[in-house]
């Protein structure tokens, strides 16, 4: 691959902000944007647990549409707002992620755009990961 290839979902913010949900360099590293719980629209899952689970697999559906899967994914990142949530991220992301074991970090803030939000997960794969 000698350029850049880029994943765009449809969400409403790429194009108000300008961004792709997902970048694949030409050395395979594929980077996905931000990802949360809004699906439609709408916030799909309530709790921690679920609005990972369900932001996961925003990220997920991202990376299959340029042929990978969560075995390629070599890092994660997960932004909450509370602590106390820190045992639900977690263990959401044991359950999709435990096979993997991708390096990860679990981060603190202050908030998201939309106040319902708990958790923002980022993404990143590498093409040949399971090669």
């Amino acid at each position: 691959m000698s350029e850049l290839r880029r994943v765009t979902t449809g969400a409403p913010w790429e194009d108000t902000f300008g961004y792709s949900r997902a970048v694949e360099l030409p050395n395979g590293l594929v980077l996905v944007s931000g990802c949360t719980s809004i699906v439609d629209g709408e916030i799909a899952g309530g709790g921690p647990y679920e609005q990972t689970v369900n932001a996961f697999n925003v990220a997920f559906a991202a990376l299959g549409k340029l042929g990978l899967g969560r075995e390629d994914v070599v890092r994660t990142r997960m932004y909450l707002t509370h602590a106390r949530d820190v045992d639900d991220v977690g263990r959401a992301h044991k359950e999709l992620f435990d096979a993997v074991r991708p390096a990860a970090s679990m981060i603190i803030v202050s908030g998201f755009v939309d106040p319902s939000l708990v958790v923002e997960v980022e993404v990143e794969a590498f093409r040949g990961a399971t090669a």
